[in-house]
């Protein structure tokens, strides 16, 4: 009998708080939160329901105050800081709402950049960036410095470096919160292709019931909890969002 896969993404008892004016804000109370296979996910709900900070640390950008906190099986919380450097840079890809491109460097330049801090032979960077870029339909602009790029395709450009070590997991922290309508969409889409052809898993905090229809699953947090989780299958925006605010309010 094959034994069970270990899971992509794994937090148990995660409780994380912040220094706020004279007292403390708690953003997450106890959270478990499991993913086990690849796919595309959402985390959902209101402001101050602790989905950026668990976001956060499952990339390494923060420790948790106690709890377990496990990405493709790197234990985060006991690891220095040198450890999550490394981590941040070959295990796990990280896209922001804000592109977070060196302006002065091409596209091919940018994704390429990760590699070149870790020390990785350039040509065999450019030739897996220039890859990169192509599947992400940026053939012909790999050479553009930013300003000369749309919205949508310097967030193009900042996946395409997210996946430049082909780490398991990636995750999106409000990726579309720049972009157009029809740019978002092109975006999501692109996000649901590449967890399915790559076999990987992707996880974005979202607000837009548009966005968690591309996804397999759905994390509606609240008050630092995990209120509810659902499987999408074919639910529309409409409906979605009708079922994560239900879940709130129940849980308000």
């Amino acid at each position: 009998m094959v034994p069970p896969s270990p899971p992509r993404v794994l937090l148990h008892d995660v409780r994380k708080s912040y220094a706020s004016g004279r007292g403390r804000v708690t953003a997450l109370r106890g959270i478990d939160l499991v993913i086990d296979e690849p796919g595309f996910y959402a985390i959902m709900g209101p402001s101050g329901s602790g989905k950026s900070t668990l976001l956060h640390l499952l990339g390494g950008l923060d420790r948790p105050d106690s709890g377990r906190v496990c990405v493709a099986e790197h234990q985060l919380e006991g690891m220095s800081e040198a450890e999550l450097t490394t981590f941040r840079r070959r295990g796990v890809g990280i896209v922001f709402q804000q592109f977070n491109l060196i302006p002065t460097l091409s596209a091919i330049d940018n994704v390429m950049l990760p590699g070149v801090l870790d020390g990785r032979p350039r040509q065999e960077l450019r030739a897996r960036a220039r890859d990169l870029l192509a599947r992400l339909g940026l053939a012909n602009r790999d050479h553009h410095r930013p300003d000369a790029l749309s919205g949508g395709e310097q967030q193009r450009v900042a996946i395409a470096r997210a996946l430049l070590f082909a780490p398991p997991v990636i995750l999106a922290d409000e990726p579309t919160g720049n972009l157009d309508m029809a740019s978002s969409d092109l975006l999501w889409t692109m996000l649901e292709q590449i967890a399915a052809t790559e076999r990987l898993t992707v996880v974005m905090v979202t607000h837009e019931p548009a966005a968690a229809t591309h996804c397999r699953r759905v994390f509606v947090l609240r008050d630092g909890l995990v209120a509810d989780t659902f499987d999408v299958d074919g639910i529309d925006a409409g409906e979605l969002a009708h079922r994560a605010q239900r879940t709130l309010r129940a849980a308000g």
